[in-house]
């Protein structure tokens, strides 16, 4: 397959639906463009105030939840819910680009509820704990998940 963002996103976007239309999001628009790094993608789901955005350049990169005016990255998020250890498939490496895809899908299906269904209170707390993560410093960050 030729390196196309715009045709890898959406294909990947169809593998994303089996779980977001379920919850009742739609895929709003899907944009493209270049810059200096090449070639990129970006598609955003919608439901009400709960917005999906995802990015694509040579693979799958910054997923972004938000929910009313909050918004916390997709690693962010999954060590709020799961911790350090916690299963979640995102990001991962592979010379398939869908398989990230799939793990993301993954993640979202088994970890989301406070994104996909829960309220801006629930999601609310997943982005204080990241804020709170966030002034960690380095050692205390490594500590955290070694326990």
């Amino acid at each position: 397959m030729t390196h196309n963002p715009s045709e890898i996103l959406s294909r990947g976007c169809t593998i994303l639906d089996t779980v977001l239309t379920t919850h009742g999001f739609k895929l709003a628009e899907i944009t493209s463009g270049k810059g200096s790094g090449g070639s990129y993608a970006v598609a955003t789901f919608a439901n009400g105030k709960r917005k999906l955005e995802i990015h694509y350049r040579y693979s799958l990169g910054l997923v972004t939840y938000h929910v009313g005016s909050l918004a916390l990255d997709h690693e962010a998020f999954m060590r709020a819910l799961v911790g350090s250890k916690g299963g979640n498939k995102y990001p991962c490496f592979s010379d398939d680009p869908f398989e990230a895809f799939r793990g993301l899908t993954h993640d979202i299906e088994k970890f989301a509820g406070a994104f996909l269904s829960g309220d801006e209170i629930e999601f609310g707390r997943c982005v204080e704990l990241a804020r709170k993560r966030a002034t960690l410093s380095g050692f205390e960050r490594l500590a955290e998940s070694e326990g």
